[in-house]
């Protein structure tokens, strides 16, 4: 990975245009070919990027990235470099769920048939490009459904399965592919847009799962 700290202006030059007057910005290269622009008040979104494949051309006050299928543009003027460093980070782990998360997946998966008779897993972590998928099972008319698993359920987890369901549809092995959200609990906001986009929402008990009965029902 590269840092880079300049005082540059960026354009994007493509299907839409966009223009970043002149500023200090943080420039990020990363080993994937990717190059991010991001400023110090935006948390982790960029102000603009290019995603790979693309190819970086550095001259003197001036690196243009230019992808390497549409042939779309990031332009970067750099008026003065502040600091520029690379460093090498190895292979990522991966993200570590909780325990509690991660044990209502098993327990999920050992126990499918609670979200109906006649539901079947096909598999725990189901590898997709941009990420293992908690659950994907057939429900009881054999129909396949991705399941998301969550502690608390939120609107960035809907969003996440919503980009897993998009990426499912296109295997015609499976497709078509319902969502369906599942956690110990679910923000209000997040089953309004969950719901909005067909994906249903499952409330799980963690103890009924794992056999401590109680008074109440499993969802």
């Amino acid at each position: 990975m590269r840092l880079v700290i300049a005082r540059c202006s960026v354009d994007y030059v493509g299907k839409l245009t966009a223009h970043l007057p002149m500023a200090p910005r943080l420039i990020l290269l990363k080993a994937d070919k990717s190059v991010s622009i991001h400023a110090d008040d935006r948390a982790f979104k960029p102000l603009n990027w290019m995603n790979p494949p693309c190819t970086l051309k550095e001259d003197e006050g001036k690196w243009t990235v230019t992808h390497g299928k549409s042939g779309e543009q990031l332009i970067l003027t750099i008026e003065e470099i502040l600091h520029d460093s690379s460093h090498e980070l190895g292979i990522d782990p991966g993200l570590q769920k909780d325990g509690v998360e991660a044990h209502l997946q098993e327990l999920l998966a050992e126990h499918i048939t609670t979200l109906g008779a006649g539901w079947k897993l096909i598999r725990r972590e189901y590898p997709t490009a941009i990420g293992p998928v908690d659950i994907l099972c057939r429900d009881e008319t054999s129909a396949t459904v991705a399941i998301e698993i969550k502690r608390r359920g939120e609107i960035d987890g809907v969003e996440q399965l919503t980009r897993y369901l998009e990426l499912l549809n296109r295997d015609p092995l499976l497709a078509p592919v319902k969502g369906l959200f599942a956690a110990q609990e679910i923000k209000p906001q997040a089953r309004v847009l969950a719901e909005d986009r067909g994906i249903g929402c499952v409330t799980l008990d963690y103890d009924r799962l794992r056999g401590i009965e109680r008074d109440g029902t499993l969802f």
